[in-house]
């Protein structure tokens, strides 16, 4: 296997390679300090302070932070594991997948995940356009365009820029929020906030359990997909330890932030837009506004694209085609789902990841680290797993199922428990005989596969 050298790049390639086909070699893996920038800043998101808000809003501070740590300390958890597994290999979330569902089924959980972020992508460049028409009267569809091709082309660079956008984007919603806490508290504000009791009129969250779902919904995804991330650890330790930088820190600071925001009575709108800091920035002058409109670039950009990353990552491992010529085409389909309202059906959409993708990662999480302990994985991949399959199935129907007719449970923690149970049942029913594995293809054929593409396409381009 070849490596690409980071100090003298061949002339095929200005930018570093993604290895998006393969593990991530030790020599090109990441100091802890770069790969959490890349998770600490994805997290610290104004999205999130919508959210606590609303978790505020209906619950009442202390019960209202209590949840926001509960569902943290899940994710935590959830996308730590991952995560270990992720330093430890090297491989993406796609080649992670393989060894759990097949290397044919992980077109179906990688792909459906790798599909779903497109969606996240969409929704807050949208929201971008719409942020900027509302507290500014900007023109919604221009900004969206704008916004777009910015954030592509931030995702194209690739992880290098991830990490940049992750330092910028944190301490700038940290300045940012103190400074409109500030602005907005009357005296005593802060101490009475802890006082607040929620249960507002149009609030929508009524339980710990349905608060502790929005908090876990609201990473599932890209959290199970931590391993695009997280794969450039130098070590399985490294990459918890990145994993803890944005859960709990980060993400429950940002839902503070907008918790805090709705106890102080510093927002306009705490049913419809939660904790929504914006509109006290905006109000205090031009100075203020124009800074809030390069926080809601550099903000919003953050999270647009670590999900563009995720999704183009994923399906160039799939597809057998290059990480940043998926990132144009994805990209391209977000900013017109963007453009045609997609993100507009945002509930339904949290709804669906609540209940959906947490399973995904509960039969991930049993399969490597219990039935199939790390230190003795074989590299041969059969092409269909189908028990995993089953333990998904079983975890989404059993959220679902919660979702109808126990609304004030959580289903994220239902699915993840069901799953999981599922998991470590299903493993002890006797395997399938030997040619399941003979028909499958090693880790090392298909990075072999990945290199001759990669000659292929320099000898056609020279």
């Amino acid at each position: 296997m070849t490596t690409t050298s980071t100090a003298a790049p061949d002339a095929r390639h200005r930018l570093e390679s993604e290895f998006e086909h393969e593990p991530v070699p030790t020599t090109h893996r990441r100091s802890l300090r770069s790969v959490s920038a890349v998770w600490f800043g994805f997290p610290m998101v104004f999205t999130n302070a919508v959210f606590g808000g609303t978790i505020v809003y209906g619950l009442g501070f202390w019960p209202g932070m209590a949840a926001i740590l509960a569902g943290n300390l899940v994710l935590f958890c959830y996308v730590g594991a991952l995560s270990y597994l992720a330093g430890r290999t090297g491989e993406n979330f796609a080649l992670t997948a393989a060894r759990t569902f097949g290397r044919r089924g992980t077109t179906v959980a990688a792909g459906f995940l790798s599909t779903v972020v497109i969606g996240w992508f969409a929704f807050q460049t949208g929201l971008t356009g719409a942020t900027l028409h509302e507290a500014l009267g900007w023109n919604e569809a221009v900004v969206i365009l704008i916004a777009g091709v910015l954030y592509i082309g931030i995702t194209f660079v690739g992880v290098r820029a991830l990490t940049v956008v992750g330092m910028a984007a944190a301490p700038l919603f940290v300045v940012l929020a103190v400074v409109a806490l500030a602005l907005a508290a009357r005296p005593g504000a802060l101490g009475a906030a802890s006082a607040y009791a929620g249960g507002g009129p149009g609030a929508s969250v009524l339980s710990i359990g349905a608060a502790i779902t929005i908090v876990v919904a609201g990473f599932a995804d890209s959290g199970t997909m931590t391993a695009d991330f997280t794969r450039w650890s130098r070590t399985g330790r490294e990459a918890v330890l990145a994993a803890f930088s944005a859960f709990p820190v980060a993400n429950a600071v940002s839902l503070l932030v907008g918790g805090l925001v709705v106890a102080i009575g510093a927002s306009a709108d705490p049913a419809g837009s939660g904790g929504d800091f914006l509109p006290v920035l905006t109000s205090h002058g031009a100075l203020l506004s124009a800074v809030a409109v390069v926080f809601v670039f550099v903000n919003l950009g953050s999270v647009c694209a670590h999900c563009l990353y995720n999704g183009a990552v994923g399906w160039s491992q799939i597809t057998g085609t290059r990480m940043r010529v998926l990132t144009i085409v994805l990209g391209a389909v977000g900013v017109a789902a963007a453009l045609a309202g997609v993100w507009e059906h945002f509930s339904g959409w949290l709804n669906l990841l609540g209940i959906v993708v947490p399973p995904i990662g509960a039969v991930l999480i049993i399969d490597q680290f219990g039935v199939r302990r790390l230190a003795a994985r074989s590299t041969t991949i059969p092409h269909w797993r189908v028990a995993p399959f089953v333990a998904w199935a079983l975890g989404s129907v059993a959220a679902a199922l919660v979702h109808v007719l126990a609304p004030a449970l959580s289903e994220a923690l239902v699915g993840l428990a069901v799953a999981a149970v599922a998991a470590a049942l299903l493993s002890l029913l006797p395997a399938r005989g030997p040619g399941a594995a003979a028909a499958g293809t090693t880790i090392a054929e298909d990075a072999a596969d990945a290199e001759d593409a990669d000659d292929a396409e320099g000898a056609e381009a020279r």
